[in-house]
């Protein structure tokens, strides 16, 4: 279940409080005042059997006893009588319930869901502090005060936390759409209040505060889609993971719980923010609209201290002060004092008088080299600052336009008028420099995180691999009762995946290896081979600079002794000899994927060596990965810098890390059975990647799975080729990201009327944005299959997209305007049809313009049977694929 039986929650239109009472100080009292003076338009029907009346209102003796349906109840009472009090309220029409009570854990739990089933009935909590919905007037929860009504919507699970929200922000004016405590999650959740909310139109945007995700697909999938209608703030706590100190690789130690809810937020659109002030001043900036292409900041000030304060507080949070062009210098210089900065910060002095401030954001304004600006006034006995704000705000454009400005008008007394100014003008005003650049950074990260949710990066194909061969050493070491995979055979996988790793020769004996020293030729590496030794530098098994086999003989014998003598419980199975490379330049990195325990798979890079666990200098991403998601795991990572190139070291081939990043994705998905592997070092200069060691483990068979991954990879099973109606064959295959000219090409190929007909618009070329959009699902809820010719171009496309409770569906269709009459409408139709119904979608059905006559004849050839709808224009079709269909008599 998602958002079904939730507008009983939002919109009811009768409340029971089951537990209310006249107690002073009890929850059961303050909920009763809290929800009989918010001012909802409908009933509030107390259930007391002690009291005939609580407050001012009739109170009712039990459930049975209530003069009419309830769309909404409160229950207030001991854990062990919620389970009975579900079922009742259920059996007579109540579709949502908020449980205060604590304690229903356990078996009580279970029975309080099972009771809840039957009827369909939604339960928000137990263990809650409630729910509030200002615009209606409900306030059922015990908080300590009745909140203003606005757009942001709060979802937290801790009660206390939510009652520290609303004090903070009653104390700022900051109003709420909804507040939502969801306490100990038993139905109710993430998932399903991000859904509901990403299309409520009360919300302009949603914070968040959690401790745990359940069902990291259903908050993925519906956290991409809140992401991308509003802002979605998230503070996350709980930000370290006692499991990573006894992971088997690099890979696993680095991967620490909190880094991967990091690259989740990220992936969704999200922002995450540290604290409660953060959150309120972050979604208050976003939510404001305004927006920066860059994370270059223009700093206007009068004094230099104030504007070194905020050029640090930039760089640590890694944006960048922006250099001046020539001419805005030379503009400032016509004005300003002889001795102003000449440089970002613009220090334009102490006694700055107001018509400098106008003067030079004008002058910045002006200046293409920033991204947004900063200005900043400390209070003088010479200069006003309320006279100086006003000058700001004169020169300041009209919003939206222009740049964003941001004010920092540092003081108290002094500069509380200017602040009201800026207010007034919709400017956003903050107290110190490091608030305001955080505010700053704020908007970077979000265009960062929105750019990674809706880019469309080049197209590539999903890799093919030799999955016979890959299936067969994973079958071989599992049926050995081996969960780990030798250095061979761990390079092998690799290999077969297309990834580049060095040649090698493995040895039984001190004699083997040097053997195969001669066979191989020049200066080789030693490593000793055990599947019981995953670190081997740390047991001495590892030698470099051997030349020839007199070197590697004496160096295996010694290295045999030395593990045997720190390992002895190992099982040695002999030596791996690799050719030393001689790649002056390259930089050591580490490449791997390690298994998450709510989000599944993930996919890790960083710096690699011996003291990758000591720098700690890793990013974190959720396959399936593309190139752009894939850079974007470098640049966050320090080590990106060093890639980048610097003195006699040219750029290392970034575009060949990405694709082993990628590759890795793919094998995340590929391999069921993969646990953790680890590329450690991957050798990365400007000639590409050369993986030199690597490790792999896998689940043991029947051990339980780790978790799904968050994010589906893109289904190759569905590809297919079909022959059209006098010929010619096509490709059909589910949307990728990479289809977004694609489709605006299927667009501005077809006539104004077939546009028309499909997105009941007059728009001649898709909207910006529109594109990436249709081209970027989540394979979890949606599919688009598309008809693509030998050139590349997509013909047509079908799509469905499912209610959040997988049951019914809505299709769309459209055909290239040439294309047409060839019975490709019908193909596309008939298999998006049949994903829908092997995904156990009961229902589907189509919005279709009352005179598009083609897709009407098309839908009834097809079963469709036609339902009024509210609009005269339009015809809803609808398909039932639970129901077989009649034999023809």
């Amino acid at each position: 279940m998602t958002t079904r039986n939730l507008d009983a929650l939002f919109h009811p239109q009768a409340i029971a409080l089951i537990g209310a009472s006249n107690t002073p100080g009890s929850v059961g009292q303050v909920i009763a005042r809290n929800l009989l003076n918010a001012g909802f338009a409908g009933p509030v029907l107390p259930v007391n059997p002690r009291a005939s009346s609580v407050g001012s209102s009739l109170a009712y003796p039990s459930v049975d006893a209530l003069p009419r349906p309830v769309d909404l109840a409160v229950i207030a009472t001991p854990a062990p009588t919620v389970p009975g009090l579900i079922g009742e309220l259920g059996a007579r029409g109540c579709r949502a319930a908020v449980v205060i009570s604590a304690g229903v854990t356990g078996e009580l739990r279970q029975q309080m869901l099972d009771a809840s089933r039957p009827h369909l009935l939604r339960i928000v909590g137990p263990n809650c502090l409630g729910f509030i919905s200002p615009k209606v007037g409900i306030n059922a929860s015990f908080a300590h005060l009745n909140p203003a009504p606005g757009g942001l919507a709060l979802v937290a699970q801790s009660g206390a936390i939510c009652a520290a929200a609303l004090d903070w922000a009653q104390a700022r004016g900051v109003g709420f759409s909804h507040v939502i405590s969801i306490g100990d999650a038993a139905d109710v959740d993430f998932g399903d209040l991000l859904d509901y909310l990403a299309l409520d139109p009360d919300t302009k945007g949603i914070l968040i505060y959690l401790e745990s995700i359940t069902d990291a697909r259903k908050f993925m999938t519906a956290g991409r889609i809140a992401g991308r209608a509003k802002p979605v703030v998230v503070i996350k706590a709980g930000r370290t993971s006692a499991g990573a100190a006894a992971a088997f690789s690099h890979t696993g130690a680095l991967a620490g719980a909190d880094a991967v809810y990091d690259a989740a937020f990220r992936r969704a659109g999200m922002l995450r923010v540290g604290g409660l002030r953060e959150l309120f001043d972050a979604v208050t900036t976003l939510s404001a609209g305004l927006r920066v292409h860059g994370d270059r900041l223009a700093i206007l000030t009068n004094g230099g201290g104030a504007g070194v304060m905020a050029a640090d507080a930039l760089a640590d949070r890694g944006g960048r002060v922006a250099e001046l062009a020539p001419e805005t210098i030379a503009a400032i210089d016509r004005f300003a004092p002889g001795n102003w900065s000449k440089a970002n910060p613009v220090d334009i002095l102490g006694d700055a008088k107001p018509v400098l401030y106008g003067q030079a954001l004008e002058a910045l304004l002006a200046d293409r080299e920033n991204d947004a600006i900063l200005v900043m006034n400390c209070p003088t006995a010479v200069a006003s600052s309320t006279e100086a704000a006003r000058a700001v705000v004169a020169a300041a454009p009209p919003r939206p336009f222009g740049r964003p400005i941001l004010t920092c008008w540092l003081g108290d007394h002094a500069v509380t008028e200017g602040r009201r100014l800026f207010a007034g003008a919709g400017l956003p005003s903050h107290e110190t420099p490091d608030e305001a650049v955080r505010a700053f950074m704020h908007l970077v990260d979000h265009r960062r995180n929105q750019e990674l949710l809706m880019q469309t990066p080049a197209d590539r194909p999903p890799r093919a691999a030799d999955a016979a061969s890959v299936r067969q050493i994973i079958d071989a070491a599992l049926a050995e009762g081996r969960l780990v995979l030798t250095d061979p055979e761990a390079r092998a996988v690799l290999k077969a995946y297309g990834l580049p790793v060095v040649q090698d020769r493995t040895a039984r004996s001190p004699a083997e290896a040097a053997a195969a020293a001669r066979e191989l030729g020049g200066t080789v590496a030693l490593k000793i081979l055990s599947p019981d030794i995953s670190h081997k530098s740390d047991v001495g098994g590892v030698a470099l600079e051997l030349h020839g086999p007199a070197d590697v003989l004496e160096a295996a014998e010694a290295m045999l002794a030395r593990v045997q003598g720190v390992r002895p419980e190992a099982h040695i199975e002999g030596f791996v000899l690799q050719p030393m490379i001689d790649r002056p330049h390259a930089h050591e990195l580490l490449c791997g994927v390690a298994q998450d325990p709510t989000f599944g798979p993930v996919v890790l890079f960083g710096h690699g060596g011996v003291t990758t666990e000591v720098l700690k200098d890793r990013s974190i991403g959720l396959p399936p990965l593309n190139d752009v998601l894939a850079r974007d795991m470098v640049r966050r990572t320090q080590v990106a810098k060093l890639l980048s190139g610097f003195r006699d070291r040219p750029a290392a081939d970034v575009g060949a890390i990405a694709d082993v990043l990628v590759t890795l994705g793919e094998m995340a998905s590929g391999i069921p059975e993969l646990a953790e592997l680890d590329i450690n070092p991957l050798l990365a200069d400007e000639q590409g990647v050369l993986c030199l060691d690597a490790r792999i483990r896998l689940r043991a068979p029947g051990a339980a799975a780790t978790a799904r991954p968050a994010i589906l990879p893109y289904p190759q099973a569905l590809e297919r080729t079909v022959t059209l109606e006098g010929g010619g064959d096509l490709l059909v295959r589910p949307i990728r990201p990479g289809d977004a000219p694609r489709i605006e090409d299927l667009i501005d190929r077809s006539t104004p009327e077939d546009v028309r007909l499909r997105f009941a618009s007059g728009f001649r070329h898709l909207p910006p944005g529109w594109a990436a959009r249709l081209s970027q699902i989540d394979y979890d809820r949606e599919m688009a299959l598309v008809a693509q010719n030998a050139d590349g171009e997509i013909l047509g496309v079908s799509r469905i997209v499912g209610d959040p409770e997988g049951e019914t569906a809505e299709f769309a269709m459209m055909v290239r305007s040439d294309c047409q009459h060839r019975g490709l409408g019908g193909l596309l139709l008939r298999a998006v049809l049949d994903h829908a119904r092997a995904r156990g979608i009961k229902e589907v059905w189509g919005d279709v313009a009352r005179h598009n006559d083609r897709m009407l004849e098309l839908a009834e050839n097809l079963g469709f049977g036609r339902r009024a709808g509210e609009d005269v224009a339009r015809v809803k079709v609808v398909k039932r694929l639970d129901v077989a269909p009649q034999p023809v008599a």
